[in-house]
């Protein structure tokens, strides 16, 4: 293999070559570029933390302002997008970008509020098994999240909670070290949450064997997409993975409080007998406007 010292430079006139060989060059037209002092773009290196304003974006705001006026609440269903099942419409795609079914891909809420839904279904901490895995140097909400699910559950973070160091010298985990620990603690470790791409390093895990590791002991296994999402290739579905969340102003672009997503593997979605939080969006949408007291769940990640 030819060496990357010699496949890379780092002087302008290859970086200059390398755009002009891009055939995804112009996809930046796509998009607004904040201006320096100079009126010159700016060299925009942040997308892990917001992504860039695409063009169209004040077009669908204004459509959904037109109609807000001129219908009111008849935009629920009359709307050019109707409201009542606006997230439907995104599904499909939200789908192919992290390897998923429909079925079991949801567009909805924030990151943080998806992961505390989900922990509900998929953290059952027992007297015996009660520990999650994360990473160290996780991002500071997920170690809000896990640690007060721990708390709420009774138990302590000093003893429940995991956290993964790299080895001595090094800033990434090695998977031989991630498999190591999940087996040396296969009898206690409940579930295993992991960035899918640490915020940090920009490590992006081997989700697969994560997954095939925490299975092979009985835990459940979940992953924090927020960096992942529209940054590296997904499959969630064919690796296995138990349960997902992630946010869309990143990598995908949706803009500041932009709606995160959830993803629920197809195996799970007729466990009805899963403990959930329920809700007006997750009761089932035949018998939902009968307003009956009893709640139905949505089959599929939906139902969440």
């Amino acid at each position: 293999m030819q060496n990357q010292s010699s496949i890379f430079k780092s002087s302008e006139s290859f970086a200059r070559e390398m755009d002009e060989k891009d055939s995804l060059i112009h996809f930046r037209e796509k998009f607004h570029i904040p201006k320096q002092p100079n009126g010159k773009d700016v060299l925009y290196f942040t997308g892990n933390s917001l992504g860039l304003q695409p063009k169209t974006t004040r077009n669908y705001i204004e459509q959904e302002m037109k109609d807000w006026k001129t219908l009111g609440v008849e935009g629920h269903f009359k709307a050019k997008n109707p409201w009542m099942p606006y997230h439907e419409l995104l599904t499909d795609s939200m789908a192919k970008i992290v390897g998923a079914k429909s079925s079991e891909t949801v567009v909805m809420n924030s990151l943080t509020v998806n992961l505390h839904l989900l922990m509900v279904s998929f953290y059952r901490p027992t007297r015996k098994r009660n520990k999650i895995v994360i990473e160290a140097g996780a991002f500071p909400s997920d170690q809000y999240a896990v640690q007060s699910q721990i708390k709420f559950h009774g138990f302590d973070v000093a003893e429940s909670l995991i956290e993964l160091k790299p080895r001595d010298g090094e800033t990434c985990l090695r998977i031989e070290n991630i498999e190591k620990t999940i087996g040396e603690d296969s009898d206690s470790i409940a579930l295993i949450l992991l960035g899918g791409v640490n915020y940090y390093t920009g490590q992006a895990f081997d989700m697969r064997r994560v997954t095939e590791a925490g299975h092979k002991i009985g835990a459940v296994v979940g992953f924090d997409l927020a960096h992942a999402a529209g940054n590296i290739e997904l499959n969630l579905h064919d690796w296995n993975v138990d349960f997902a969340a992630w946010c869309s102003y990143k990598y995908l672009n949706s803009g500041p409080g932009g709606i995160g997503g959830g993803f629920v593997h197809e195996r799970h979605q007729s466990d009805f007998d899963l403990p959930r939080f329920a809700g007006w969006w997750g009761h089932e949408k035949e018998t939902r406007f009968l307003m009956d007291d009893k709640f139905v769940p949505i089959k599929g990640a939906e139902g969440w």
